[in-house]
């Protein structure tokens, strides 16, 4: 890949950037500099805090502010190369008289969901789970939701997936551990990395789009 290329892509991630209005740069991983906060938020810190957050030299600042753009941008872009690819894995689907775990396999997103339940990802699911993700990521514009079933967990955990294919095909210039700052922000103490066990056992598909608590939101084809 020639550097123009990997310019190309910088340059449309970080217009990306502006359209993911549903996390601020902090919950990126930004940390503010105390002239861009308020009086009531500088009391949340400690002076020393603040002490040290003032010291940044300027070129380092600038260089965390445009990386975090640029990881605000990946999130963005891979939202849509995500729904796109499930949409690609549904058309695959429908061509089949029968789902097999070898079909799910040589899916683009169905293939990363947890291995030992892929005889369920028949076409019926992946419509589910493409309803699910659909409202996941419109998360990322209209204000950030915790995901309120597994399959939404589930759906964050592909995101991810995507823009870290992403960062590695085009080397991106990404804050250090981004994808463990994302996954704390967005899967706090979730639930659904235990279904990749070989102890997860073989619950109900459906539970995956049960909401977890009756205040939790889930479209409503998904929990039809």
């Amino acid at each position: 890949m020639s550097a123009d290329e990997d310019d190309d892509i910088t340059d449309e991630l970080l217009a990306d950037a502006e359209r993911l209005t549903g996390l601020s740069l902090e919950l990126l991983g930004l940390d503010p500099h105390p002239d861009d906060m308020t009086a009531e938020q500088r009391l949340q810190f400690d002076p020393d805090d603040l002490e040290e957050m003032a010291s940044v030299a300027p070129d380092e600042r600038q260089r965390s502010v445009r990386q975090t753009h640029l990881l605000a941008g990946l999130l963005w872009n891979s939202s849509s190369v995500l729904m796109d690819q499930l949409f690609r894995d549904l058309g695959t689907l429908r061509e089949l008289d029968t789902v097999t775990p070898a079909h799910v396999a040589g899916t683009s997103v169905l293939s990363s969901l947890p291995p030992r339940f892929a005889h369920s990802y028949d076409v019926t699911f992946t419509q589910k789970f493409i309803v699910v993700a659909a409202d996941i990521t419109a998360s990322l514009a209209r204000g950030w939701i915790a995901p309120g079933c597994l399959a939404a967990e589930l759906a964050v955990r592909c995101l991810l997936d995507q823009a870290q294919v992403t960062e590695e095909i085009y080397d991106l210039d990404l804050p250090g551990e981004w994808r463990a700052i994302v996954e704390e922000v967005l899967l706090e103490d979730a639930e659904c990395e235990a279904l990749y066990s070989d102890a997860a056992g073989t619950p109900d598909i459906q539970r995956w789009f049960t909401p977890f608590t009756p205040g939790d939101s889930v479209p409503a084809y998904a929990f039809a």
